[in-house]
C-alpha cells in the first residue's frame, strides 16, 4: 500500500473504520488501521470469483495479450489473470489507477500506463493514448457488468475491442458477527466505500437495524459517483476522498 506522508502515527487514534472491500482482500488495509491507532472492522460488500470455464478464458488471454493495447480495470483483474496465465506481453499496458498499476508492476509487468490524478475509468480516458483507436486491437481485462463506461467509449473510439472476464463480483455472505459488529458501531465511526455495487449490496443484504446503524456512520468515498450513491442509501454525512487508494481514503478518514 502506497504511504501517504499526512497520516501519522495516532492519526486514526480511537476510530472505528469500516471496510467494505471484498472478502479476502482488506488484510493490508486493517493493517494499516491498525498501525494509525485505529479500530478495522471487516464489512465486505461483495465476493470475488474465479472464471467458470479457466481453460477458455486462459486460451482468451492469452490471445488478448498479444493485442496492441492491454487495459486492467481493477488489482483483483490482474490477481485473478496472473493466476491464469503469466502476464507476459509486449503490449502497452494500462491500468485504471495507481493500486491496479502497483499490482501489475508486482506481477512483473513493465512500466503500465495509469492516469496520475483521476483514479478511474474517466481518468484513463483522458489519457492521450487512448483518444484515437480506430482499428487499434485493444483488449478490456476484467469481470463482467460494471458500469461499462470503458467498454463503451472504448468502442466509441474505434476500437477493435476484445473483453476478456477473468472473475466474477457476488454478494457477500454476511452472518450474525458481521451483524452483531454494525450494532455494536459508535456514531464517530468512519465507513469506507469505494464500490457503488459494495455499498447496493450491503443495503440490500443488511437487517434494518444493524442498516440503521451503518447510516449513522459517515461514508468515506472515494469519488463524487460513490457520494451520490451513499446520499441515496441514507448515509447523511460525507467525507470525499482524493481517491480509491487505501491511503488516501484513511487520510479523509481522519478528518
Amino acid at each position: 500500500m502506497q504511504l501517504n506522508s499526512s497520516l501519522r502515527d495516532g492519526a486514526l487514534h480511537g476510530r472505528v473504520l469500516v471496510i467494505t472491500r471484498p472478502v479476502g482482500t482488506a488484510g493490508a488495509l486493517a493493517r494499516r488501521v491498525r498501525a494509525l491507532g485505529g479500530t478495522p472492522v471487516l464489512l465486505p460488500g461483495m465476493a470475488l470469483r474465479g472464471p467458470d470455464d479457466v481453460a477458455a478464458v486462459r486460451a482468451a488471454l492469452r490471445e488478448g495479450l498479444a493485442d496492441e493495447l492491454v487495459i486492467f480495470t481493477s488489482p483483483a483483474s490482474v490477481r485473478h489473470a496472473a493466476a491464469i496465465t503469466p502476464l507476459h506481453t509486449r503490449a502497452v499496458v494500462l491500468a485504471v489507477g495507481q493500486g491496479t498499476a502497483r499490482a501489475l508492476r508486482r506481477q512483473g509487468v513493465q512500466d503500465p500506463q495509469a492516469p496520475d490524478d483521476r483514479q478511474d475509468s474517466e481518468g484513463l480516458l483522458d489519457l492521450p493514448l487512448l483518444r484515437d483507436l480506430r482499428d487499434r486491437r485493444v483488449t478490456l481485462v476484467g469481470a463482467p457488468a460494471g458500469r461499462g463506461v470503458l467498454r463503451d467509449q472504448l468502442a466509441a473510439r474505434g476500437a477493435r475491442l476484445r473483453e476478456v472476464q477473468v472473475y466474477r463480483r457476488v454478494p457477500p455472505r454476511l452472518d450474525r458477527r458481521h451483524v452483531e459488529a454494525l450494532l455494536d458501531l459508535p456514531a464517530s465511526a468512519r465507513v469506507l466505500l469505494s464500490s457503488h455495487e459494495a455499498l447496493q449490496n450491503l443495503y440490500r443484504l443488511l437487517p434494518p437495524p444493524a442498516l440503521a446503524r451503518l447510516q449513522a456512520a459517515t461514508a468515506v468515498v472515494s469519488s463524487e459517483r460513490i457520494a451520490a450513491a451513499a446520499r441515496n442509501a441514507g448515509f447523511a454525512r460525507i467525507e470525499l476522498a482524493s481517491s480509491a487508494l487505501g491511503d488516501d481514503l484513511l487520510a479523509a478518514a481522519a478528518r
